[in-house]
């Protein structure tokens, strides 16, 4: 392996390779999409399983393995593929640097085929000790700023590309990653748990109490709004919020791995209720 993260279980890296060499032979000749691919680890895991990988990046200047092109690729521009093309798209450790995420899914929908999975690992902004820095500071963890213009601009090459490339400042939590993925066409097929966060499980004795009974009487609360919309729609879509959020593995999950599957193309997602949509002509 070029990196020797795939090999550390602290890095993302070594899940990811589990992840696909459990899939194995379902791999084979399977076409999927490393968006980004950074220096090629997963593009490099994914050839040993046979798949058929074609990898883009902002910056592919600094991809590593030989057997295969990295195209560039600015996903808010578009990935140079046709529609309904990979079996499956893998975005590591990406989603977190890129301000549009409905877009970027958008654009991650169009590249796959219905039933195409989209695997997206992102640092987790869903556990207990995300959710006290993010209190506390608005910070990622208790050991850093803010994000910032001085320690989150990660890369910079004019001569190259206009674009930047930014450092966690677009950090997204499970309940968001969702509602995005829905909005986008995808349903949450799994989520993985990774490793034990050390300071969540500080914070669990205190602090799960109170997010059970809160969550418990919010979906309660809400469930009795909106009589209109059919009873089993609310329930489908409060229940899986309310699972999220009182789940102890996302809670404690060091990290967030989420594989979705597309289930529709975007332009038959459809979310309107009368009964909840606002008035252009009502008093704002």
């Amino acid at each position: 392996m070029i990196d020797a993260y795939v090999n550390n279980p602290k890095s993302i890296k070594y899940y990811v390779k589990k992840f696909i060499d459990a899939r194995g032979s379902n791999l084979k000749g399977k076409l999927v999409l490393d968006v980004p691919a950074g220096n090629g680890v997963t593009t490099e895991i994914l050839l040993a399983n046979e798949a058929t990988v074609e990898p883009f990046d902002l910056f592919p200047e600094y991809f590593k393995i030989k057997e295969v092109e990295c195209k560039r690729a600015n996903v808010f521009e578009g990935i140079p593929v046709k529609d309904n093309h990979a079996d499956m798209l893998i975005c590591q450790e990406g989603i977190e640097h890129l301000s549009d995420h409905l877009k970027v899914f958008k654009e991650f929908n169009r590249t796959l085929k219905i039933g195409g999975e989209l695997v997206v690992t992102t640092p987790s902004y869903s556990n207990l000790s995300s959710r006290f820095s993010y209190f506390l500071f608005e910070s990622e963890n208790n050991k850093q700023m803010p994000p910032n213009e001085l320690t989150d601009i990660w890369m910079v090459n004019k001569t190259i590309t206009s674009e930047i490339y930014h450092g966690h400042i677009f950090l997204i939590g499970l309940q968001k990653l969702r509602t995005i993925g829905k909005l986008a066409g995808f349903n949450i097929k799994e989520i993985k748990y990774v490793r034990l966060s050390r300071a969540s499980l500080l914070l669990f004795p205190v602090f799960y109490p109170l997010i059970l009974v809160s969550s418990v009487l919010r979906y309660f609360r809400n469930m009795a709004k909106n009589p209109e919309i059919p009873k089993q729609i609310k329930s489908a879509v409060y229940k899986e919020q309310l699972e999220l959020n009182i789940n102890p593995k996302h809670l404690l999950n060091k990290h967030t791995f989420v594989i979705f599957e597309k289930v529709k193309e975007c332009r038959d997602v459809n979310f309107n209720y009368d009964s909840v949509m606002k008035s252009f002509t009502g008093v704002m």
